[in-house]
């Protein structure tokens, strides 16, 4: 190539080199302070099913694990004596149904003589009175015959929600008192529940987001509630999560929570370049050239939905980078 025209590329190059460059602002923000706890899965409502009636369990139809909707049947719990009160009493309402015809036959039969002038009305105001005794009395042992039947279905243990068995306590055979846990179902949705230090207790904002796992599988949920008492130096929160995993209840999941605000120095990704185990980015001088600096970087994060990587030294707050494109 003549040497003439070697002048003239590089006036051609320079230009579209200095077009190739962009410039942006190291920019001094807040980014919050992240901290890590354990948080555990857990339903929102656990409730005990339990026995109504004392006496053996003679069914029991869930385990650990099984779905249950509302009001169904998990166990049946059985109380021989009522069985056999019962037949006493339809024996009694046998007897006492003999008694009521008799009693009415002899009402009729005095009621004719009375017509005839054969007996006296006292009499038959007897034989009135002793029909409705016993009406009486058959009402009585219906009554009891219904209390009876009550207790007897009362055997039928119900769930009282919709939900997973979570823990079933007792065995088909068992003897149950009245009162006595069946099964406990949990249900009206999952959760994270945390226990976090009582130190942090003023940083946490209901609706605050929060970061669930680790690695490259991140979830995101929401600080739903924080409870106003502090158990063993530590501060009760829930977490609603959309597409928990169910699994699992009483699970450990990792946690990241915010727990406060720093400053921090944040450049864009295509600002820093790397060579020799070294991160640099390139600084507009006082002259307006270009200056390399060496720098420490440490966490990526995210400002306003944009990715950024925050700068620990070696840069400050509006200083104005410059980023070449290759």
């Amino acid at each position: 190539m003549p040497r003439h025209i070697i002048p003239f590329l590089l006036a051609l190059t320079l230009p579209l080199a200095a077009e190739a460059q962009d410039t942006m602002q190291a920019r001094q923000v807040e980014i919050p302070e992240w901290k890590a706890v354990f948080g555990r899965i857990e339903t929102r409502d656990s409730i005990p099913a339990r026995s109504r009636l004392g006496g053996t369990l003679v069914e029991l139809g869930v385990a650990e694990g099984t779905r249950v909707e509302e009001g169904d049947l998990i166990a049946t719990v059985s109380d021989e004596k009522l069985a056999l009160q019962l037949g006493a009493v339809d024996a009694q309402l046998r007897s006492l149904q003999a008694q009521l015809e008799n009693a009415r036959t002899e009402l009729g039969r005095g009621e004719s003589l009375l017509q005839r002038g054969v007996t006296t009305a006292q009499n038959l105001d007897s034989l009135r009175t002793q029909v409705n005794v016993i009406t009486g009395q058959i009402d009585a042992a219906e009554a009891n015959r219904e209390v009876l039947l009550q207790q007897e279905s009362e055997g039928a243990v119900l769930a009282p929600l919709s939900g997973t068995v979570l823990n079933v306590p007792v065995t088909a055979g068992t003897v149950v008192m009245p009162g006595e846990t069946i099964a406990t179902i949990g249900g009206g949705g999952f959760f994270l529940r945390l226990a976090v230090p009582e130190r942090h207790a003023g940083f946490l904002e209901e609706g605050a987001g929060i970061r669930i796992g680790g690695g490259a599988e991140t979830q995101t949920g929401t600080l739903a509630k924080v409870y106003p008492q502090i158990e063993n130096g530590r501060v009760i929160a829930d977490v609603e999560v959309e597409g928990l995993s169910q699994d699992f209840v009483d699970a450990r999941v990792p946690v990241r929570l915010p727990v406060g605000v720093t400053e921090a120095v944040i450049v864009p990704p295509e600002a820093v370049s790397s060579r020799m185990g070294l991160d640099f980015v390139t600084v507009e001088g006082p002259d307006g050239a270009p200056v390399q600096r060496t720098i420490v970087l440490g966490e990526a994060v995210e400002i306003d939905g944009a990715p950024a990587i925050e700068v620990l030294s070696g840069l400050k707050g509006g200083e104005t980078l410059v980023a070449h494109h290759e």
